[in-house]
């Protein structure tokens, strides 16, 4: 069993994609970009929004800021909520809590929105630590957000392959990698075929009952 637990937000405990997409649309539309598919703007979901628009879109740093800004502006009021909490992870938390884990978040997304998130899901309660971002655009590389969380939750001396991180795209695995902790990778999010294992996962599981039995020590 994994006594401490790292989870990602987007595409690993819930399904953000309407939100997210629809608010990088609304993003793009301000640059008089117009994106139809949103199918095409799934990259989004999982890497800081800034990179991506200087990735996908070919914006500079100041512009990407600029449709960060436009992204947040729906975001906050509408995006947020246009989410839905996967299948069985409200109860896979639950029985992690009950086993004595101890649960913390570690997202790119800014902290104050994981926030009322986890909130709205009714979920909040099983987390000790949630870490993301901030509004201002620090700690958006998620080695960054695993660092904290773990300097936040994990006592010194504790073996961090101990320490699992569970998360849908390579960058999860990446932080876990950077740490020497046991990256867990969900095959129910947003990764492109292979791209957990071409990371490195240790596990690469395809449901939440599978992640549960692997997280508790039962065996996948």
């Amino acid at each position: 069993m994994y006594n401490y637990v790292l989870f990602d937000l987007d595409g690993t405990l819930t399904d953000p994609k309407i939100g997210i997409t629809t608010c990088v649309q609304y993003a793009l539309k301000a640059f008089g970009i117009d994106e139809p598919d949103l199918d095409k703007l799934e990259p989004f979901i999982g890497p800081p929004l800034k990179e991506s628009f200087m990735e996908f879109y070919g914006f500079d740093e100041e512009k990407a800021l600029k449709a960060v800004d436009k992204y947040r502006e729906r975001f906050v009021v509408t995006g947020i909520f246009e989410n839905e909490i996967y299948p069985g992870i409200a109860d896979l938390l639950k029985r992690l809590k009950d086993a004595g884990c101890k649960l913390s978040i570690a997202s790119s997304k800014p902290t104050e929105l994981v926030e009322r998130i986890l909130v709205h899901f009714d979920i909040r309660r099983y987390f000790d630590y949630v870490v993301g971002s901030e509004m201002d655009g620090r700690r958006t590389k998620k080695e960054e957000v695993v660092e904290e969380a773990l300097n936040q939750m994990v006592p010194k001396g504790v073996d961090f392959k101990e320490v699992a991180m569970v998360g849908d795209r390579k960058f999860d695995i990446e932080g876990a990698r950077a740490f020497g902790l046991t990256g867990i990778g969900v095959s129910f999010g947003y990764a492109q075929e292979g791209e957990l294992e071409q990371a490195g996962a240790d596990y690469v599981v395809d449901t939440v009952e599978e992640l549960g039995r692997l997280l508790l020590g039962e065996g996948i």
